[in-house]
């Protein structure tokens, strides 16, 4: 499961809110840490691992806001990985994601306005 994975869907968000700021991506490093970035969330992991699993606690920030929570990664049989992602004391999402395999995979645009303070491509 170490690698860069490119998030593809969610539960509770749509492509284009998981894009807003640049690529939905999650990596999960070999150095017990790895990072998220989808939305206008930014945050780094602190990792634990298991067989097919990784669990992880994560502090960053959302939309220029402190944010803290925990979740894991779980392997699924087709390759892609299927995140449970929690925002303590708030919501909890499901997030799939597949392995990042080029920087352009995946680009559909380019967004209209500027986010997050530059022009960004996007995609899901």
């Amino acid at each position: 499961m170490i690698d860069r994975w490119h998030i593809v869907e969610a539960d509770l968000w749509d492509c284009g809110y998981l894009s807003l700021c640049g690529p939905a991506m999650v990596t999960i490093g070999a150095d017990n840490t790895g990072e998220i970035a989808f939305g206008a969330l930014q945050a780094s992991l602190d990792l634990n691992y298991g067989p097919s699993m990784v669990f992880f606690t994560w502090a960053g920030f959302d939309e220029m806001d402190e944010a803290t929570g925990d979740g894991s990664a779980e392997l699924l049989d087709d390759g892609s990985i299927e995140i449970t992602f929690a925002y303590h004391n708030g919501d909890e999402a499901i997030l799939k994601a597949k392995r990042d395999t080029s920087s352009t995979d995946g680009v559909i645009g380019v967004s209209p306005e500027p986010r997050c303070g530059r022009l960004l491509l996007y995609g899901c």
